[in-house]
Parts: C-alpha cells; structure tokens; sequence
C-alpha cells in the first residue's frame, strides 16, 4: 500500500466515525473528525443483486460533518456498505488552500493502488484534479458528483448533476402558495416571492426557471424579485437585496440560491420580522443557527446520498453510465424538499397536497419543467425571470 494512504488510513484509525442513512427529506452523516486529513477504512460483507460486491473510495475535499454535500454522499455510501453491496474507504484530505495539493496527489495514489472498482469524489473544485489522473489511468473508473465540467470527455468517468429545475418547481409551487395564504404568520396581501441567486448564469437560472414556472402554475399574476450576489460569500450584498425585497417589494418568502451569501438574506428575514426564507442543497434547519432556522420555512435538496445509491442499483443491473453525464430528478430520489419541521408544522394541509401534486406530476411526466441548461435555455430563463420582475425593480 502506498505511504500516503497509509498514513491516512493510519490516521483515521485515531477518528470515530457514525453515520446515519438517507431519507426522503434528507441524508445526513455525523462525524467527529481531528487533524487535515482523516480517514475511514471499513469492509462490508455480502452481495449485491448482481452478486458483487464493489471496492468503493470515497474521497472527501474537505472533511465529514458539513451536514451538507459530503455527509450526504457518506451516508449514501454507508448505507451501501451495511447492505453488503460495496467496501468502502472514506478518505478526508482537508478543506483548505494548503490541502489543496493533497487533494491530487491523494486521486493520484488511490488510482496507482488499483485496488477499487470505483473512486469517489465531488463538487466544482475537484473536475480539473480528477481530469489528469483519469486521463492517467484510463482503466480506472470514477464518479464524480454535483459537476459536469468535463462530462463526456473520458469514458472512465460518469458525472452525476441534479435536476435544480424540477426542485425550483416545488419550491415555486409552495411559494406561490404561502405568499397568496394571508392566513399565515407573516404573509403580506403583495403577491410577491424573492430569489437571491449566487450568478446569473445558466446552473443558477436553472434554479430559478423551475421556481417561477412553479410559482406561475398556482397564479400566472405572481411576482418573482430576482437577484443575484455575483459570488457565493457576500453575505453582506445579499442582506441588503433582502432587506429590500421585503421592504420594497413585499416580498414575504424569499429562496437563497447562492452558497453561504445567502445567509445574508435569511438574516434580513429574521431581522424584518416579515418574511420567511427556504433554503437550497441541504437542511439548512440543521446548519443554521436556532434563530435562523426558526424563519426557514423548508429547503430544497440534492440528494448527493441516495444518488450514489442509484449509481450501484445500475451497475447491478449492467447499466455503466461512464463517458456520461447523468441528470437525476426527483424520479431517481436525486433531489427533494424538506417535508417536516417547520414546513409541517407551519403549512395547512393545501399546500402540502399542492406541493405532492407537482412531485407525483414530475414523477410520472405529466408536468415538464423547463431547463437553462438546454440550448437558448438560459437565455429563455432570463426572458422570463425579466417578465415577472416586480415593477418597482
């Protein structure tokens, strides 16, 4: 075994790992972890329905307990692992600039080892990495989650993306909803919903075509106030676009479509008093702070766990997505909407019932939702967007 791996799995030997399965509302793992770099190495017994069982690395960009992207991925694996179907080895390689070559050198060791069936890995910042060393061992096969800079490009690697446009519809549906429910706490008589986006660019507009296509099934006459911050960490930028939204434009929901930045605008609702915020990838009722989560009404997933899960329930069928870009709806369980806490607790059961209906019409086809990724897509999400834009804006 290599000397790296070996010091990385040593490592993780000092490390107590727990991890919990998926759910429909969300897949969450826990962890504790010490150090840059922790590893987990475990071996499963038994068999898939194909008969084999897989030798799975997972490498982490960062480190277990984000409640978010990687806890997803791992409580996805860990449950393919308790079922027999896959031995896995987690490795953690740190989050930081300084770990960052760690990150290549680790894809570059694992690959070399020849010892599993499929290596693991995730996220925006990982495409460039995993190109080289893919193009190095071609006979190497690896899966690649939430990004599909290079789909298509090496048939060793399969490129798992979500469908944000059908989730931007449920979301836009129960929006349309609450906005229109002057019943509820903190709904204004305005039919008027928000979006703070990170870029206007064609994964985020995917976002938001879904939403307000959503949004107009329930009323053609709603209101979307769009935004975006031009990055994924000015918190700042987006407090003050929410401030606005509710002040300006009464909005009295308001979806944060832009990495950490929108934490700025659920505390512009938290500080008005008169709105509601959803989140966006993960539970954010579990990432924020108490008061924060108390005015997220829900958040809209990508199911990062039960993704994986479909990836092996394929390969056990002899369906090999390598060389391919693989886009996962709500059919396949690749994204979804948080259903309990405070959505069950605050929504009467017609919104509920609303927001079922949309997920069973996406389920079985009879509600298309359009996309800004296809061809003139974009620029059709933007027409749009720009034709329901408050007039104020």
């Amino acid at each position: 075994m290599n000397r790296t791996i070996k010091a990385l799995l040593a490592l993780g030997m000092a490390v107590s790992l727990a991890a919990c399965g998926g759910s429909s509302s969300s897949a969450q793992a826990t962890a504790a972890a010490e150090g840059s770099a922790a590893a987990t190495a475990a071996s499963g017994s038994g068999s898939s329905e194909s008969g084999k069982v897989y030798n799975v690395a997972y490498l982490v960009n960062g480190n277990l307990g984000d409640k978010s992207f990687f806890d997803s991925a791992e409580a996805g694996l860990e449950q393919l692992k308790a079922d027999g179907r896959i031995n896995l080895t987690t490795i953690e390689m740190g989050g930081t600039d300084e770990d960052k070559p760690k990150w290549l050198q680790t894809l570059y060791d694992v690959s070399d080892e020849g010892d599993y069936d499929v290596i693991i890995c995730g996220t925006y910042q990982m495409p460039d990495y995993l190109k080289e060393v893919a193009e190095k061992y071609p006979d190497q096969k690896y899966v690649i989650f939430d990004d599909d800079t290079y789909a298509g490009q090496d048939s060793n690697v399969c490129n798992i993306v979500y469908k944000q446009n059908d989730l931007g519809y449920l979301i836009g549906t129960m929006a349309a909803m609450v906005t229109e429910d002057t019943t509820m706490e903190k709904v204004n008589p305005d039919k008027v919903i928000g979006f703070v986006g990170g870029y206007d660019s064609p994964v985020i507009n995917d976002f938001l075509y879904g939403y307000i296509e959503g949004a107009q099934a329930v009323d053609p006459d709603i209101k979307v106030d769009t935004r975006y911050t031009s990055d994924y960490v000015d918190t700042a930028k987006a407090k003050e676009y929410g401030y606005s939204m509710i002040n300006d434009s009464k909005c009295d929901i308001i979806w944060g479509v832009a990495g950490n930045a929108g934490n700025g605008a659920v505390e512009a609702v938290l500080e008005s008093g008169n709105a509601w915020f959803i989140g966006v990838d993960s539970d954010q009722e579990l990432t924020l702070s108490s008061d924060l989560a108390a005015v997220t009404l829900t958040s809209g997933l990508k199911n990062v766990g039960n993704s994986l899960i479909w990836f092996f329930d394929e390969l056990d069928k002899g369906n090999e997505h390598y060389g391919e870009r693989v886009s996962l709806g709500i059919a396949e369980g690749g994204v979804g909407i948080v259903t309990d806490k405070n959505y069950d607790k605050y929504l009467p059961d017609e919104i509920k019932n609303a927001v079922q209906a949309a997920i069973d019409g996406i389920s079985d086809g009879s509600i298309k939702v359009d996309s800004a990724l296809t061809d003139d897509g974009n620029t059709a999400a933007q027409a749009l967007r720009d034709s329901v834009q408050p007039s104020a804006n």
